[in-house]
């Protein structure tokens, strides 16, 4: 459900004429239009950067399906948008607009594998092993320039970061916090 409304959400606002209107911009975000902190990342440059946006959240959506209920999806989406908008904004001055998925994508997959992990799924280490060393290799390296040319603009790899700090710490948290609960209940 969650994932059908984000696909429709994304494709609508694509063919809309919102970009000036929504995409994360510094300066106008600087000045109180807050709403792009979460807006600017459902937008997109191109159709191919939708459609691997699109594709990337289904495919993670689907590898981790088990660990969620619609309402827990639906809260772990809104608080990966905010909390890559915020943290572009405060981390990365340098950066004056950007828009897509992907570093919520980057989140829901560190999310996802830190829940692999506290389930036992011994792939959970291999997918947290893999976004650390993926998103190390484009902070020291940048993004495929395959990728750039594709979508037709820089890759924000700020954003890969961001995501996927927020999803590990967000799924550590989450941890945290049912075993705090757990505890409380059966004392």
């Amino acid at each position: 459900m969650v994932g059908a409304v984000l696909t429709l959400l994304c494709t609508v606002l694509y063919f809309l004429p919102v970009d000036g209107k929504l995409n994360w911009q510094r300066q106008l975000i600087g000045v109180g239009e807050y709403w792009r902190l979460i807006s600017g990342n459902l937008l997109h440059t191109n159709h191919w950067h939708l459609l691997m946006n699109l594709a990337g959240f289904w495919v993670i959506l689907s590898l981790h399906h088990f660990h969620y209920r619609i309402a827990g999806l639906l809260l772990l989406l809104l608080i990966l948008c905010l909390g890559e908008g915020v943290g572009l904004y405060l981390f990365y001055p340098s950066l004056h607009s950007y828009v897509g998925l992907s570093g919520i994508l980057h989140g829901f997959f560190g999310f996802g594998a830190i829940m692999d992990i506290k389930r036992g799924i011994t792939s959970g280490w291999l997918l947290l092993i893999g976004l650390c060393l993926k998103v190390g290799y484009e902070q020291l390296y940048g993004a495929s320039s395959d990728v750039t040319q594709m979508i037709g603009a820089r890759v924000a790899t700020e954003s890969h970061l961001v995501g996927a700090v927020l999803g590990i710490m967000f799924g550590v948290g989450y941890l945290a916090y049912a075993r705090l609960v757990t505890a409380r209940v059966a004392a």
